[in-house]
């Protein structure tokens, strides 16, 4: 068991909690390249040099928010899949995990998914969080694979993309033809395309709502990736 936090430990949690809630709302109103750690000081009635105790930088607290955003929409997706059946149920539900969270926190998606943040470069340590998503995509093969229902992919690939999805098969879904695992980063690219369409007004005069075509959607990349009905 760990040992319990002294009050200037929980003190400096609440506090960068605090900081992170008043970042995410300056998201929200004026996006990811005008965050300010003078404003969110102003915000939260600290003086600039107290801030930087925490954060000592602009980039420090994108960092934080992004890790913390690719963990919730990683958890997100994890617990869609764990709940759901066979793997095209897991597909659909992790697909719509994506959308949900996506929907309740647009400003958030669009820090990891929309436009570079001008002058921003990601460290190493955002590269696991991120990688939480695609990750359970891979798994929902692998387990089409152990389950004997994967529509296996024969289609012949170019001599790159076949070392590409042979170096991710190898990584993290031995056992799954490379054209299935091409199908699916196909897919998975779709998925996020579909979602940011929707988000930033695309579909609007077309396919609005979007939830119909959503779902027709998912199930034409469930096809696609060859995980049966």
């Amino acid at each position: 068991m760990s040992a319990p936090r002294t009050a200037r430990e929980r003190a400096r949690v609440e506090i960068t909690r605090e900081i992170t809630d008043a970042a995410r709302r300056q998201l929200a109103e004026s996006g990811a390249a005008a965050l300010s750690l003078r404003a969110i000081a102003r915000e939260l009635g600290m003086v600039s040099s107290a801030l930087y105790r925490y954060f000592p930088s602009r980039d420090e607290l994108l960092t934080t928010l992004i890790i913390e955003a690719y963990n919730a929409i990683g958890a997100a997706v994890e617990d869609a899949v764990r709940a759901a059946g066979g793997p095209r149920a897991q597909w659909i539900a992790a697909s719509n995990a994506v959308r949900d969270w996506a929907i309740a926190h647009p400003h958030e998606y669009a820090l990891l998914y929309g436009s570079p943040v001008p002058g921003y470069q990601a460290p190493q340590t955002t590269i696991e969080p991120a990688a939480r998503v695609p990750l359970a995509a891979l798994g929902i093969l692998r387990a089409a694979v152990a389950d004997g229902g994967l529509a296996s992919a024969d289609e012949p690939l170019s001599p790159e993309l076949a070392a590409q999805t042979a170096s991710l098969a190898a990584q993290f879904a031995p056992g799954v033809p490379e054209a299935n695992v091409a199908r699916m980063v196909v897919a998975w690219t779709q998925l996020f395309g579909l979602v940011s369409f929707e988000l930033t007004g695309q579909l609007v005069g077309s396919m609005d709502p979007a939830a119909p075509f959503f779902d027709y959607s998912v199930a034409v990349m469930a096809d696609l990736i060859g995980l049966p009905g």
